[in-house]
């Protein structure tokens, strides 16, 4: 296989942080026949994934066991979040081949479970909540057999833009809160507590039968109390997963990581979500969004 710059790139910088880890975040990538396939299906689509693009530690795992996370609606996002490593700045025009060139891929690769996501694009009063709509009724075309979740952007709160998401008929419909909301603003200055909590609360009125997902990274400051209070925010939106994972520095440029919590912390968080009411908590220090989400809407769907 020809050598991959990026990837080259990627190594080097997920070795320099892997040095800094608590060892309970040191994990072997799991570099399988599966990854090589779909790496070099992404590179030769000109597809993005929020697995490469946010140098997911999991995605080598995720893709060997069927599911894979894709980035829609370009690699440039109108809003600079202090956490997160994906470009910012004057996005171009919208493709609109892009639902195609993704779902061909998806039938390519035969995923069980399709997670899309996308950069928020605030210079459209849409939101490119079309491109998402698109992209969900071609996979149901090409691949029926597989589940689609979307993790989508707050749309700046747009009733509009989420209800041509919802019209598709997604099997998860997801928004990550991210943080605690005294975190909020400090985090992802350009986002709204509100405006995610709109999604996800209208999200569950626009159809109460669409599974409902949101996560949580650790490690920014808050409290396990604040923690906690959230996770009743939450619930209390009617939400039926919840994710909790730790917030990683992707560079220097980013925020500090405050604190690494333990894995026995993780379990507290996951225990007490289940006690509370959630029908699925995933949470450990690698989790992110698209952990075990074919497991989930199997296990809450049925297959």
């Amino acid at each position: 296989m020809p050598t991959n710059p990026t990837r080259d790139r990627i190594t080097s910088q997920e070795k320099s942080e892997h040095k800094r880890l608590p060892p309970w975040l040191r994990v072997k990538f799991n570099n399988n026949r599966a990854y090589h396939e779909v790496d070099a299906l992404m590179h030769d689509q000109a597809i993005h994934t929020v697995c490469q693009e946010a140098l997911c530690p999991n995605r080598g795992e995720c893709w060997g066991d069927g599911t894979a996370t894709f980035l829609l609606l370009g690699d440039v996002c109108t809003r600079a979040c202090k956490f997160c490593d994906v470009k910012h700045g004057k996005p171009e025009a919208l493709d609109w081949d892009e639902p195609e060139r993704v779902a061909q891929s998806i039938k390519a690769m035969n995923l069980e479970h399709a997670v899309i996501t996308s950069v928020n694009r605030d210079e459209r009063r849409d939101g490119g909540a079309p491109i998402f709509a698109m992209l969900i009724r071609r996979i149901r075309q090409l691949h029926p057999g597989c589940s689609v979740e979307v993790l989508i952007p707050d749309f700046k709160g747009s009733l509009e833009a989420l209800k041509i998401v919802m019209d598709a008929g997604p099997d998860i419909l997801n928004h990550n809160l991210e943080t605690i909301p005294e975190l909020f603003k400090t985090i992802q200055p350009q986002s709204s507590y509100q405006a995610s909590r709109s999604t996800l609360v209208n999200a569950k009125k626009l159809d109460p039968n669409t599974i409902t997902k949101s996560g949580l990274m650790v490690g920014l400051g808050e409290s396990m109390e604040e923690i906690k209070e959230t996770m009743q925010d939450i619930l209390s939106w009617d939400v039926d997963i919840l994710t909790i994972g730790q917030y990683l520095q992707p560079s220097r440029n980013h925020l500090a990581v405050d604190r690494f919590y333990p894995p026995e912390e993780f379990e507290v968080l996951k225990n007490y979500g289940l006690e509370i009411g959630f029908k699925w908590v995933e949470s450990a220090p690698l989790v992110r969004s698209s952990y075990h989400a074919a497991e989930q809407v199997r296990a809450l769907r049925g297959p």
